[in-house]
Formats: structure tokens, sequence, C-alpha cells
């Protein structure tokens, strides 16, 4: 794949390359539409019912699209052009808030019909975060990424601080129609930007791959990579929780403070705070924390800050609990994007993302449920106090699952394989294909050899295999054949492009057993028609 070269400075500042910075202004407008829009559709839920349930279910229909597409529309970001992907998606969000904006105005809306405009605003999103993800590789250079990523979560805290308080003082003096309808006006910055960008055209040396083929590729990948496995047991973990304190907020803040719209907005806005005071020191508690003591601090301090709400009885308690959650969940949404984005190579990166996204909707999607039921059976406070101790316990996995210390390895691809020895080019869809990889060590140092290369069993799996095996010569001690087995030829061509500088590292490390310096010998081998 050849591309364009960025224009920015080499500063490493991600602010310096114009198309990131006019589209992350436009996104924070436009996160703050949805915060404003949240605001009010929670707040017309506790008027249209009084249920905690139904209440509940207004954060389930923002999160359940994301739980249900964001592998599909991760898949689709990975081989169709991801600009128009981003204007569909973001012309379906302006449709949506419009037509909610509208019926509130004329006194149609139900229940039913917000929960359905909500979900088609979490349909939006949903097509959108995978892609917004992938493209940050795009629009910032290599240097530039690691601050671009950061500066995106702050973008979302900026608006999560500035938006909920928007949207209460505009609830409050406007009504919520007007909430509804500046959502949909803030969708347009983001339109406008996405008209005006010229992505870079793309030279891809492969076909593209069919959408179904880039699910199970996808799939494939987070299930072999320890890496995004370990990212994925974090994530639910934390987040399964964490969904007590955002599901029952707006109960919180009507009947158990007795607040307005304005002060709900306010108590969002204390969240959002915190959460942007969080982002501003990260960088420099990273210089002194590694990730998995900072994951294990910002998981407890959440929880704390749950079960403190649960005993809260005035807002001015309320707002400072808040601020402090604020800073626990930037604090692990950080570690954990970061992760998420250092884990996943850019041939799979928008499919490995949207199943962190996936996992991360899923568990704040069942978690709602789960404590808006157990509100409704019990209490409140009651449901929040169980969620603020099963947090708490459950930091317990940062044990077993620890975030890596140090760099990342390096993702980038190595094309360090050499292209295969055919007499006759198969046909792309000439399948299945076997590589049988042979080599000759020490006999006295081959148990340390196959333990080396049993580690390659998930690299291969990861980029494609769907088996892997080794075996020993009984009439050559020594000789070693590792093998597996792809879909396709053109799969494994794929898999010659997938390799990372990473597997090249570990690929040398292997070759030093090898006697005499001898390369190994590789061959392919094809079932007959």
């Amino acid at each position: 794949m050849v591309e364009r070269p960025l224009e920015g400075d080499k500063s490493g500042n991600p602010l310096s390359y114009p198309v990131f910075r006019a589209l992350w202004i436009a996104t924070i407008v436009s996160n703050v539409g949805t915060w404003m829009h949240d605001v009010g559709a929670g707040w017309l839920m506790t008027s249209l019912s009084p249920s905690p349930l139904l209440v509940a279910l207004v954060q389930t229909a923002t999160t359940l699209p994301m739980f249900l597409l964001a592998l599909p529309a991760g898949a689709l970001a990975d081989i169709v052009d991801r600009r128009r992907m981003l204007l569909s998606a973001q012309l379906l969000g302006l449709c949506a808030a419009l037509t909610l904006a509208i019926l509130t105005a004329w006194g149609l809306v139900s229940p039913g019909i917000l929960l359905a405009t909500t979900f088609l605003l979490g349909m939006a999103a949903a097509l959108s975060a995978p892609v917004f993800q992938a493209i940050v590789p795009e629009l910032v250079g290599r240097q530039a990424l690691p601050d671009a990523i950061a500066l995106n979560s702050l973008g979302v805290n900026i608006s999560r601080a500035v938006g909920p308080a928007l949207g209460g003082i505009i609830v409050a003096l406007a009504g919520i129609p007007a909430v509804f309808a500046l959502n949909a006006l803030s969708v347009l910055g983001v339109l406008a930007v996405l008209f005006i960008w010229k992505r870079p055209s793309t030279v891809h040396t492969l076909p593209p791959e069919h959408f179904f083929g880039a699910l199970k590729a996808g799939y494939r990948y987070t299930r072999h990579s320890p890496a995004m496995r370990l990212v994925l047991v974090r994530a639910v973990g934390f987040f399964l929780f964490g969904s007590a304190l955002w599901a029952m907020l707006p109960l919180i803040a009507r009947h158990g403070l007795g607040l307005d719209a304005a002060g709900y907005g306010v108590l969002l806005g204390c969240m959002g705070a915190g959460a942007v005071a969080g982002a501003i020191l990260l960088k420099r508690v990273r210089t002194r924390v590694s990730a998995n003591p900072l994951s294990v601090a910002a998981t407890l301090l959440f929880a704390l800050s749950t079960l403190a709400l649960a005993l809260s009885t005035h807002a001015w308690v309320a707002g400072p609990v808040l601020f402090m959650a604020g800073l626990g969940w930037i604090g692990m949404l950080t570690s954990l994007n970061l992760a998420a984005h250092m884990a996943s190579p850019g041939w799979v990166k928008a499919r490995a993302l949207a199943v962190y996204l996936l996992t991360f909707q899923g568990a704040m999607t069942c978690g709602s449920v789960l404590w808006g039921m157990l509100a409704s059976g019990t209490s409140v406070a009651t449901a929040l106090v169980i969620a603020g101790v099963g947090q708490a316990c459950a930091a317990v996995i940062a044990i077993r699952w620890r975030l890596p210390r140090g760099s990342a390895a390096d993702l980038a691809p190595s094309h360090h394989w050499a292209e295969p020895v055919v007499s006759v080019q198969p046909d792309d869809d000439r399948g299945p294909v076997m590589i049988e990889i042979e080599y000759h060590v020490e006999p006295a140092r081959l148990a340390e050899f196959v333990t080396a290369l049993r580690r390659f069993k998930s690299v291969r799996q990861r980029d494609g295999a769907i088996r892997w095996d080794v075996w020993e010569d009984m009439a050559e001690p020594g000789r070693v054949v590792e093998t597996f087995v792809v879909e396709s030829w053109v799969e494994h061509q794929r898999q010659h492009a997938r390799v990372t500088r990473a597997d090249q590292l570990d690929q040398e490390i292997l070759l030093k057993y090898q006697l005499g310096g001898r390369q190994p010998v590789v061959r392919h081998l094809l079932r007959p028609s």
C-alpha cells in the first residue's frame, strides 16, 4: 500500500496536522451535542416514566448499537473507503437527531420513540467509532500518534465537561427540543471537514477482502493476539461494574438529590472536569508510574467514588465525588485505549479496535440492564454499593492480566518473508494451503528450540492460519517441521503482508538455533484439484 506523505511538523504535535486539527475540533463540538442529547434524553425519560429500568434503558439504547455493529463496522472500515463510510454514518446521525427534535417539539414522543431514536443515534456512533479510531494514523505522523490518541481522549472529556452542563442549562431555559435540535446542528462541522478532506489514494497489491472474510480475520486476530485478549479482559472487569454510575446518575440527581435538569448537567460536568484534569495529569504520571499500577489505582478510585455516590445526600458532596470518578474513569479509559491501539497493526486496526469497542459497550449495555433491574427490585443506593464493591474486587485481575510496561512491540509490516517458490502461480481462491518450515537444530537443544517455536503458534493463527502444529523427525534427530494451514492462496499472500517487525525480531532469535547458520527450508503444499 502506497500513501502520500502527511503535512505537519516533526515535533510530534498532532495539532500541527491541519486535517487532524480541524476534525478534532469538529468532533469535540459534535460530542458536546451528543452529551447534551444524553442529558435531554435521560431527563425526558424521567418525565415520561418513573421506572428505573426505563431510565437505565436510555443508556442501553445508546450503547447496544455499538455492541451489535462495532465488529461489522470495523470490518467495513478495513475494506471500504473510510471517508465515505464516515460521511454516511454522520448523515444518519443528523437525520435521527432532527427527527427526535421535531417529534419532541410537537409533543409526540413516547418512551418507545425516545428509545428508538436514541438507538438510531447510537447506530451512527457505532458505525463511526471504529473508523474515527482507525484513521488517526492516516492523519498524523508516527511520532505524533501516541499524543494524537491521548488528545482524542482529552477531546472526548472536554465535551463531557462542557456538554452536560450546557445541556442542563438549555433544558432549563429553552426546553428539551432545543437540546435535540442543537445536537443535530453539531454534526454539521464534522460533515464539513469530511467533505473537504482529500483522503490520500492507496494502491493495494492484493484483492480486497470480502466482508465475511474480513469479519473472520478480525475475530481471529483478537482471539489469538495475547495483547488484545489482555485489553478485552481488563475492559470487561472495569466497564461491567462502572456502568452502574452512568445508568443510575439521572435517578440520583432527580430523586436522590432533588436537582433539576441544570443541576443534573452540572453533576455530569463535574465528572467531565475530573476527566479533563486526569487527562492533563496522565502524561506526567506515566513517566513515574507504570501502566498496570496506574490502571489499578484508577479502578479503585472509580469504585470508591461509586460507593461514595451511593451514600451522598447533598449535591455539594456528589459534585466532588463525581470529579474524582472522572479522574478514575479517564485513567482507566486512556490506558485501555492506548493498549488497544498499540496491540493492533494497520491491516486489522479498525476491526481490532471495533472488538475493543464492542467489549466496552457490551459490558456497559449488559451492566446498565443489570443495575437497572437490581435498582428496581431493591434501591438505587443498593445497586451502586454492590457495583462499587464488585469493581474493587475485580481489580485483582490486574495480577494475572497486567498491562504491559514500557513501549509496545513494533507492529509495522516487515515484509521479510521471501516470496513463495512455485512453478505455476495458483489462483487466488485455490486452497487450502499447507506451509511446511523445516528446521535443523542441535539435538541437545531440541526441547529448548521447540519451546521457543511454540510461541509462534499464536502468531501464525493471528495472521490467518486455521491449524498449526510442530513435528519431530524420528529418523533424523534435530530435524523439526513446523506446519500451518491457511484457507486459500490469497490468504497466505496476506499473511506475508501481515508479518510485523516484532515478529522478525522473534524469528531472528529462533534462527540462532539453526545448525550452521542455514535458513529454514519452506515448502507450500496445495490440495489437488
